[in-house]
């Protein structure tokens, strides 16, 4: 007999925010990020073909914030399935190390690793 498995799900938006980096308001959250890009959910649609200068907030070790700044080039915006939200894809332009750091973190949380069994 099949059961389906129950995984927690960590929703990804609803943690890491994106701001401004010049006027630190928010703009919306995360919904997606690789090493050449990131999707973006906002509450309001993004303007096509615009350069945007964003900033991520993440704890650090020492329990200070660090900030992953970043320019983004907005590619193409929608509306999303949820009513009054924004799906936008952004190509990377220029970012700190730590956009790399975060990408590769996230990746590796995300995925599924196999049990180490000891012999």
């Amino acid at each position: 007999m099949f059961t389906e498995p129950r995984i927690e799900r960590h929703q990804l938006p609803s943690y890491l925010r994106v701001f401004n980096r010049f006027t630190d308001k928010p703009v919306g959250f995360l919904g997606n990020i690789s090493a050449d890009g990131l999707m973006l959910i906002s509450s309001l649609p993004m303007l096509i073909g615009a350069a945007f200068e964003l900033r991520i907030k993440v704890p650090g070790g020492d329990g200070q914030l660090q900030f992953i700044d970043f320019s983004a080039w907005c590619l193409w915006c929608r509306e999303d399935l949820t009513p009054h939200q924004y799906d936008s894809g952004f190509s990377l332009l220029r970012a700190n190390d730590g956009f790399a750091e975060l990408q590769q973190a996230l990746r590796h949380y995300f995925s599924f690793h196999p049990l180490q069994t000891s012999a």
